[in-house]
């Protein structure tokens, strides 16, 4: 699937108009454990945009720290840190769907709780199921970078995307980012920088050493071999 929306809406002069998103659904080939995953993993922590705002206490079952990953990839490091923290509430949104077995299937093999997850656009995730001020972390870990100048608008780090995730956050609560490429961490600070509302937690206002709770992914140690750099960024809502 493309990174626009298929079933365009009809403006009033007739011309579809399609909506920019953030992602690019990538089909692939489901192993048996991601089927399986899917299949025995879904109806006990899917979610669906339908079931609308979310009341995250009834979901949960409990009253405890949330954080939501955007993109999780193939589910390492969310199921790590789910795994680290059984005290906290995750929640991971993905569209890949191998990508979702795998984290359906970690889930179900170590016997976790504390995750639920979703499958489609974040933004829409984002407007449409998250209270304001309910979640304590958001995580944005080596999102596409679009690096191409003229997808540059396609890059989910945006001064809109910044403020929709500060409704979001507690007060305190913190968007944690990180990334593979220099010109999108220059990006990414050149946002937050001014986007109203944050502190940027580095000391220097610039980027933080690798935080200790962020888990270092294979393709990271891949590209650190490589002298490939990474960047962290934190961003702690303060209004």
């Amino acid at each position: 699937m493309s990174d626009v929306n298929e079933n365009p809406q009809q403006p009033t002069d007739g011309q579809p108009r399609r909506t920019i998103r953030s992602f690019v659904m990538r089909a692939g080939r489901m192993t048996e454990g991601q089927q399986r995953g899917v299949e025995k993993g879904w109806p006990l922590f899917g979610l669906s945009l339908e079931q609308g705002l979310l009341d995250l206490d009834a979901v949960f079952g409990r009253q405890a720290p949330r954080t939501l990953e955007i993109g999780f990839g193939m589910g390492h490091s969310l199921l790590e840190m789910a795994q680290a923290a059984p005290e906290q509430d995750f929640i991971g949104i993905e569209v890949h769907r191998p990508g979702v077995g795998a984290l359906l299937n970690g889930l179900l093999n170590n016997g976790l709780s504390n995750v639920r997850v979703y499958d489609c656009d974040a933004i829409e995730v984002l407007n449409r199921a998250i209270p304001d001020a309910s979640l304590d972390r958001v995580l944005l870990f080596f999102p596409d970078p679009w690096h191409k100048k003229k997808h540059h608008k396609r890059r989910i780090v945006q001064p809109a995307f910044a403020e929709l995730v500060r409704r979001k956050l507690k007060v305190g609560g913190v968007l944690h980012m990180a990334t593979d490429w220099a010109h999108y961490a220059e990006h990414m600070l050149e946002v937050m920088n001014a986007a109203p509302g944050y502190r940027n937690e580095a000391a220097d206002g610039t980027y933080i050493p690798r935080p200790e709770e962020r888990p270092i992914t294979k393709f990271e140690k891949r590209g650190e071999r490589l002298g490939h750099g990474v960047w962290d960024l934190k961003f702690e809502r303060v209004d």
